[in-house]
């Protein structure tokens, strides 16, 4: 905010003083007392507009415009409107006439093209250096709509090493293991390139940062490179966003081969310019990366479809429903990160649904007290009418139904 701020001041004050000494010009005073008496008499006027209101216009037309067209991202329009406003300053001229006084419109007209003029070319020459630098580390990576801010300088990035607070999603194709070996390389290669450009489109239309996008999945910043408070909680609804897309891809398709898992994780990323090599490029690392291809690839065993890490139910519980899973190893073997399963849309979720995760909830807290019979109990109420399709909830029925079963086989103890 602060260079445009500088800029438009700068602008500003060149016109009016540039405006104001062609004032003092004897060939332009005539030209503008001509040209304007065309319009409006002088001669027929009872009053003319004194010439410190003259000023005052121009001054504000000159920064007005400035102010304009150097926060614009679409100087094109700012040319139409600037050209609207020259027509109307006639007509302003043209109206005072039919009440007999008269108005000198050149200066504000001289004001307002200049500012758009100097104001077009500073914007464009400021930013060609930002073009060169974002193209080169953005493209392909960002969405059109987010290369031109940050070419515009709307979302503002130096190329410097720093760190960045971001969530981190890594989305990979659940099965592609044994479709590498049940279908042909041709078809399997197919699968694999449909599924990249769908999930990289629908990341960079959400505003994420593309990492990386091959056969070993996508992987997707955001808060990066634009700041965002809520970088969390809307990676966990493009992540649910992503799984329900290819879901109603495969049923409109009739082709149930291809579904994806998806792991997210939040935390500090450090993103660095490469600084070797013949394009330039950004390094960015840090635990989350990692995190979350741990979490993608436990969907594998949980049957979930989503995991996000604690940082991240941290950042999304409040706009997100989720329900404990398990808990994973770190990349240090020494610690241990609680994975969470997040289920719905908090806005969207139904009292039925809040209930059955809440019996999942205490189940889990039970199951890990081996309290066996109580979480068995609880997991039985969490059941919904797609059972069938909850992975989780019956990997933790198959898992307490025998301790349930030895527990009510012992026989009680007589008094």
């Amino acid at each position: 905010m602060k260079r445009p701020l500088i800029a438009t001041l700068i602008i500003g004050i060149f016109v009016v003083v540039a405006v104001s000494a062609l004032q003092l010009v004897p060939q332009v005073a005539q030209f503008e007392s001509r040209a304007a008496d065309s319009i409006s008499s002088y001669g027929s006027a009872n009053r003319v507009v004194p010439k410190q209101w003259q000023y005052v216009f121009m001054a504000v037309l000159a920064f007005g415009m400035a102010a304009l067209t150097v926060t614009s991202l679409r100087r094109g329009r700012i040319g139409l409107l600037v050209i609207g406003l020259l027509i109307e300053l006639v007509a302003v001229t043209w109206i005072c006439g039919l009440y007999r006084v008269f108005f000198q419109p050149f200066p504000s007209m001289f004001a307002l093209a200049l500012a758009y003029i100097v104001a077009d070319r500073y914007t464009a020459i400021t930013q060609r250096g930002r073009s060169v630098t974002a193209r080169a580390f953005f493209t392909d990576r960002l969405s059109k709509g987010q290369l031109q801010r940050v070419i515009s300088g709307d979302i503002p990035f130096d190329p410097e090493a720093k760190t960045y607070e971001t969530t981190v999603v890594v989305c990979d194709v659940a099965n592609k293991y044994d479709l590498a070996d049940d279908c042909e390389p041709p078809e399997f290669g197919k699968l694999t390139e449909d599924f990249i450009r769908r999930a990289t489109d629908i990341f960079t239309d959400a505003g994420a940062y593309i990492q990386t996008a091959d056969a070993e999945g996508v992987v997707a910043l955001f808060g990066f490179p634009e700041i965002d408070a809520h970088h969390g909680d809307k990676a966990v609804r493009v992540a649910l966003d992503v799984v329900d897309q290819f879901r109603q891809a495969r049923l409109s398709n009739g082709n149930a081969k291809c579904d994806v898992h998806v792991g997210v994780s939040s935390g500090t990323m450090v993103v660095a310019p490469l600084q070797n090599g013949d394009r330039p490029g950004l390094i960015t690392s840090g635990e989350p990366v990692e995190l979350s291809r741990r979490f993608c690839v436990a969907n594998r065993f949980y049957g979930s479809r989503v995991l996000i890490g604690p940082r991240t139910f941290e950042l999304a519980s409040r706009y997100i429903v989720a329900r404990p899973i398990d808990f994973l190893s770190g990349v240090n073997s020494r610690e241990r990160h609680e994975i969470y399963e997040p289920l719905w849309p908090a806005a969207e979720a139904k009292p039925e649904q809040l209930a059955r995760r809440d019996c999942f909830w205490n189940g889990v807290v039970f199951y890990r007290e081996k309290r066996w019979a109580e979480a068995y109990s609880e997991f039985q109420k969490a059941r919904g009418p797609n059972e069938e399709e909850d992975a989780p909830l019956q990997l933790y029925l198959r898992r307490l139904e025998p301790l349930a079963l030895n527990l009510s086989e012992v026989p009680m103890r007589p008094m």
